[in-house]
């Protein structure tokens, strides 16, 4: 069994389990879910540059898959705690649960999960067991991995083409990442050596390699992909190599909380067997994105049998 097999099977199953009912009505809340129903907002934690997932559009508002996956979220919280779901945009007047658009950064995203400071983060987190001490996870609704972007010469070639090539270079990474972690532990076992430059964000490491500064930029796939498509110049790139890691996304709250996380597992078996899933990534992957750009990326045999193990139909 290939290990990305491994990853989808272990995320199935996560999925698959523990995902009860929402909570009756009259039950008493607890946890986040009391948190919010005594606050009148649902915080919901956001990236700014990790297109196609969570970014901000033309106007400076943030949207992307994952937020649509966490508006879904927020749809069953308002159910759930039998109040209306409200807009950020809603008249002040309005009574109900207001959805409030928080930005985290890579490196900071989990400890505002475990402060309270947002309740839902909706990015490209990975789910990982070492980040699973700090919070809990939905299940996965994406499966990504590490590769390198470089610069390409006019025949459209590139002169590193791997990991390997990297000796005596320097390759830019967002701190707080994965990414910089694959990438500072294949640095230590490198010989001649290449160094890993970490930057604030996704962008400024976008940045970094375009300007000369570094040789090649480290991330996820389809984040690399999203840069080559929206960026100027972006098609002076090419994303190049092996899989240096794999990276199942996931929807980070809060652990040792039960019942918001019974209520986000069972949001994800709605959105599942309604096709909502199935609909947001052709959305969001394949179609044309309000930022006018096309990814094109169609869904992986191993993520569309994960989608029906959640109750995706045929």
């Amino acid at each position: 069994m290939s290990r990305l097999s491994a990853i989808a099977l272990l995320a199935v199953a996560a999925g698959a389990m523990g995902g009860g009912a929402l909570a009756e009505e009259g039950a008493v809340l607890s946890g986040t879910l009391k948190t919010i129903n005594d606050r009148g907002t649902i915080l919901i934690g956001y990236r700014e540059s990790s297109l196609p997932f969570s970014f901000l559009n033309r106007a400076g508002q943030p949207i992307g898959f994952s937020l649509d996956i966490c508006h879904g979220i927020a749809e069953d919280v308002g159910r759930t705690l039998n109040r209306e779901l409200l807009e950020p945009d809603a008249p002040a007047w309005q009574a109900g649960v207001r959805i409030v658009y928080v930005p985290v950064a890579a490196d900071q995203r989990l400890p505002m999960v475990v402060s309270g400071a947002v309740d839902l983060e909706c990015g490209s987190t990975t789910a990982n067991a070492e980040r699973a001490r700090q919070v809990a996870f939905s299940p996965v609704f994406f499966l990504s991995g590490t590769k390198l972007m470089v610069p390409l010469d006019p025949s459209g070639s590139a002169r590193i083409n791997s990991y390997h090539d990297l000796a005596g270079r320097a390759v830019a990474v967002s701190a707080g990442t994965t990414n910089a972690e694959v990438m500072h532990h294949l640095a230590d076992k490198a010989s001649p050596a290449f160094s890993v430059t970490e930057l604030p964000s996704l962008s400024a490491a976008y940045d970094t390699l375009t300007s000369g500064k570094a040789d090649a930029f480290a991330s996820d796939d389809i984040l690399l992909a999203g840069f080559i498509a929206t960026r100027p110049g972006g098609r002076r790139f090419g994303i190049v190599g092996d899989y240096l890691s794999f990276e199942p996304y996931a929807i980070t709250l809060r652990r040792n909380d039960p019942a918001f996380l019974d209520l986000v597992k069972s949001s994800f078996a709605r959105m599942a067997s309604e096709g909502t899933l199935g609909r947001l990534y052709t959305r969001w992957l394949v179609q044309r994105l309000p930022t006018g750009e096309t990814l094109g990326v169609p869904m992986s045999p191993y993520l569309s049998e994960m989608y029906r193990a959640l109750g995706q139909p045929d």
